[in-house]
């Protein structure tokens, strides 16, 4: 009997604290220049309002990741050029970084005269699969030993954590 309870303590702290960590923080400045925080909604006369989820806000796309894996996509983003008819080595690639749980972004030269023109700064010309970790030089060609060489050292997992989600970001100003 006394372990159940200390069990369902137990789980009911781990609840509260879990709910806590995913509260809504508003923060506003008055119309005097005060800066405010709140879980409530501000009064209609404030100058500015800014709505941040979970404890201390971030990307809600990446709450679920590790802190480990935040703070190597902060260091270290990773960056993978392919194109559709790369096949197996692009497809190859994919695979090593979702099993891994390293989030990416994915560039194609072939849609984007912008992703080409990096591409063709990185490696001399339009190859793929290219992988670029951080402001390690590029990886040109899949070769899952360097890759995961070139991944440990920037700070990523070896194992992804489940349910995560797809690891694939979108390039900034995508939609």
């Amino acid at each position: 009997m006394k372990s159940t309870q200390i069990a369902l303590a137990i789980l009911a702290t781990f609840l509260v604290a879990r709910a806590d960590a995913q509260t809504t923080v508003y923060k506003w400045t008055d119309k005097d220049g005060k800066v405010h925080f709140s879980d409530t909604l501000p009064d209609s006369d404030v100058k500015a309002t800014e709505k941040t989820m979970g404890g201390g806000g971030g990307d809600p796309q990446n709450a679920n990741l590790p802190i480990a894996t935040q703070m190597a996509m902060q260091r270290n983003p990773v960056t993978l050029y392919t194109t559709p008819e790369c096949g197996d080595s692009c497809k190859d690639a994919r695979n090593l970084l979702e099993t891994r749980g390293v989030p990416y972004t994915e560039r194609d030269p072939a849609k984007s005269a912008a992703d080409q023109d990096a591409l063709k700064k990185l490696v001399g010309g339009l190859y793929v699969p290219v992988l670029v970790v951080g402001s390690a030089g590029p990886l040109k060609g899949y070769q899952e030993e360097d890759w995961n060489s070139a991944l440990d050292s920037a700070g990523y997992s070896r194992t992804r954590v489940p349910g995560s989600g797809s690891m694939r970001r979108q390039p900034e100003g995508a939609k």
